[in-house]
């Protein structure tokens, strides 16, 4: 199920923090119960994705470690353990709204809709990843009942389509020429087409943020103009993002990277606490 994923459910957060209910307890409950329950559907999905990929996960020099490509879990068992899991998520996801387990859903059946066929797709493959992320930022807006902010789906698209991109590239320079017997949708794309498209959104992700920040909207809902002063760290963040993707080759999980390269830990810590005090103290 893969645990060290589930940090990609922390955007469920976003909704929470950027609307001024940090502070509310109950919306913090709320929002807490939505990653979980998003925790919960992404297991489920990577069991599922486990099963339907484990014979071209054995050619792959990392994937055929896993439990069901080396054949330590048998795949009738996954098949009823995934069964349960779905069964449990979706029930607590209409449990906590008609509107929030219709999001739980549509999150479901785009990641299996990626795992069967959107995944072979070229560019499609990864817009379906960014979708996954906007879902969970309007799921997290949906549980404690507050509308998202368009420059937040907006800045959410483009940072997903940047980290999709960048694990397109570094899949693509792993693998070499058995890129695509693993991912057959590794053989419409070069590293030089894929360094296009990451210059693109990293530059769109700089300047949507930075629009964001200084918009009178921002201003006048959080009570500051004093976002300005986050984008040395959005920049940083990026930045070293793509030295490790270019120089140290690394890229293929943005999970991994963010708990164990220290200066990007660091940075994003920075960005988290002076976005509080700024949203919340500055007043």
């Amino acid at each position: 199920m893969r645990p060290e994923q589930w940090t990609k459910n922390l955007f469920v957060f976003t909704a929470l923090l950027f609307s001024k209910n940090l502070l509310d307890l109950s919306k913090c409950i709320a929002a807490l119960t939505g990653f979980i329950i998003f925790c919960i559907i992404t297991g489920s999905i990577y069991l599922i994705n486990d099963v339907i990929d484990r014979e071209k996960d054995k050619l792959h020099p990392v994937k055929s470690q896993r439990p069901l490509a080396s054949g330590k879990l048998k795949t009738n068992t996954a098949v009823v353990i995934i069964f349960f899991i779905c069964c449990i998520g979706l029930f607590l996801a209409f449990y906590n709204g008609l509107f929030f387990g219709i999001i739980i859903l549509a999150y479901f059946l785009l990641n299996i809709g990626y795992t069967l066929y959107l995944k072979s797709i070229v560019i499609i493959d990864v817009i379906s990843i960014a979708a996954g992320f906007v879902l969970r930022v309007l799921g997290g807006a949906v549980i404690i009942s507050v509308a998202a902010s368009q420059w937040l789906i907006l800045c959410t698209i483009l940072l997903a389509l940047f980290l999709g991109f960048s694990k397109r590239r570094h899949e693509l320079v792993l693998l070499e020429d058995s890129a695509s017997n693993h991912r057959k949708v590794l053989e419409h794309y070069s590293p030089y087409f894929l360094d296009q498209m990451i210059a693109v959104v990293t530059a769109s992700t700089v300047i949507c943020y930075a629009l964001y920040t200084m918009s009178k909207d921002t201003a006048e809902k959080l009570g500051t103009s004093m976002l300005i002063y986050t984008i040395p760290f959005v920049l940083y963040g990026i930045f070293r993002y793509l030295y490790l993707v270019h120089q140290k080759e690394k890229g293929g999980s943005p999970a991994e990277i963010m708990f164990t390269d220290k200066p990007l830990i660091i940075n994003v810590s920075l960005w988290i606490v002076t976005s509080v005090v700024f949203i919340y103290m500055a007043h």
